[in-house]
């Protein structure tokens, strides 16, 4: 359904307008994807229990590249195309990919239930109080990449469906499911409850990375850049941590996730 747009003040778009303040105020369940290769994926996997798509916003030049996607699209979603000059002015910076996607996130799951649909061999993603929407696009990047089955979050985490998360992740986050849980310690008993050993990486791990033996259930679980994992929950697991250069002892987040998942996804 191809609805010409002529001006940033068409109310049929008002959804699109100033996109980084609302990332900022709040979007009532719903979420902006950027991108041809995020369009595509979540083009790709709508239909019952998944995200839902409201509407699309393309610039001229790429509705003409994307009619394969447009022309898939369910016929009761609207296709907006404007002048590149009408998008800037509408979004409220130069989007020079010309392509965004409103969604409707699908209800998070319950933590339990979604640790009780995996199988006997299971990898999971955990994070404490991880605040950055880049770091958190990494490990769902990472998650994806190396077939994690589930991400858990506590609440002090931010939400992996902020668009930049989405754009960071190039979809992973709308992909891999994930849910939400009060705080570690609600974590930590979840995981045990189910038979998940969790592995915390530390800089002053008591076990090396490399000669870890992958257990069947397995958690790897990742703090904030800076302070780190609590340290009761230090105390509670296992730690690993993954041996660098005499003087340093620290890396990015999303990089360790990548590092460490690689090493699981091969045990």
């Amino acid at each position: 359904m191809i609805v010409p747009v002529a001006g940033a003040d068409d109310p049929r778009i008002a959804d699109y307008r100033a996109v980084r303040e609302r990332d900022l105020v709040g979007r009532d369940g719903r979420f902006m994807a950027e991108g041809e290769v995020v369009l595509r994926l979540l083009a790709g996997r709508l239909g019952p229990g998944g995200h839902r798509l409201v509407s699309v916003l393309l610039s001229q030049a790429q509705a003409g590249r994307l009619a394969d996607v447009i022309a898939a699209l369910p016929p009761d979603v609207p296709v907006h195309v404007a002048e590149q000059a009408v998008m800037d002015q509408l979004v409220g910076f130069p989007i020079h990919r010309g392509i965004l996607a409103l969604g409707e996130a699908r209800p998070l799951p319950d933590a339990g239930a979604l640790l009780d649909t995996l199988g006997p061999r299971a990898l999971v993603v955990a994070a404490l109080g991880l605040t950055n929407h880049d770091n958190m696009g990494g490990i769902f990047r990472n998650a994806a990449a190396f077939g994690a089955d589930a991400v858990l979050l506590d609440a002090a985490s931010c939400d992996p469906l902020y668009r930049k998360a989405i754009r960071v992740s190039v979809g992973a986050s709308l992909v891999v499911p994930f849910a939400r849980v009060p705080h570690g310690r609600a974590m930590l008993e979840l995981l045990a409850g189910r038979g998940f050993e969790v592995v915390a990486l530390s800089p002053a791990g008591r076990e090396v990375l490399a000669r870890l033996a992958r257990p069947e259930r397995v958690a790897a679980l990742f703090g904030t850049e800076g302070p780190g994992l609590p340290g009761e929950v230090l105390q509670a697991v296992r730690t690993v941590a993954i041996p660098m250069a005499g003087g340093f002892d620290s890396l990015n987040v999303a990089t360790t996730s990548g590092i460490v998942l690689h090493h699981l996804a091969q045990g």
